[in-house]
């Protein structure tokens, strides 16, 4: 129980488990989602909720398939883990708890198996890939991105490699 009225017990909240992954290429390019909500626009990386039965890498496995078109790809290490407190729009969840993965991949145009449509109604807007550079100019330019230090985070993996173990992080 937490000792402020005013932020829920983590255990009394509905919380969505979901996987991501920082998918780099040999150009260390890291190719991002862009989601349009109410309040803004964000950049984060591609991945999402935990179907019923499924492990975290069945769910990377799935969700790369569905928002950039990755298939036939070795999840690796496992970065870091973040739980966010979020009403989500539709109010199936009061956050989520997220397990992000690095994926090595070769350079590809992505093309998703949900039509844009479909992606649309979750909000996604757009993929792109980012240079080190790019991400850590365009945070000092007011970017948004989940989660907010995800340009220091990428650069450090794709400098230094995966953490030793998981990093727990805020929002």
């Amino acid at each position: 129980m937490t000792d402020r009225p005013d932020i829920p017990d983590l255990d009394e909240l509905r919380i969505r488990p979901s996987a991501r992954a920082v998918i780099v290429d040999p150009e260390a390019r890291v190719l991002l989602v862009r989601f349009e909500f109410p309040r803004g626009t964000l950049w984060a990386t591609p991945g999402g909720g935990q179907e019923p039965g499924e492990d975290d890498v069945a769910t990377v496995r799935r969700e790369l398939d569905e928002e950039v078109g990755l298939r036939d790809l070795e999840v690796g290490a496992h970065l870091w883990t973040r739980t966010i407190v979020v009403p989500f729009l539709d109010g199936s969840w009061d956050g989520q708890c997220e397990r992000v993965y690095l994926v090595h991949s070769p350079s590809f145009v992505p093309q998703p198996s949900m039509s844009w449509e479909q992606l649309m109604a979750e909000h996604v807007h757009e993929l792109r890939w980012w240079t080190v550079d790019e991400l850590l100019a365009a945070a000092l330019d007011g970017v948004r991105f989940a989660p907010r230090e995800l340009p220091a985070l990428v650069a450090a993996v794709v400098a230094d490699g995966p953490p030793g173990t998981p990093l727990v992080i805020g929002a």
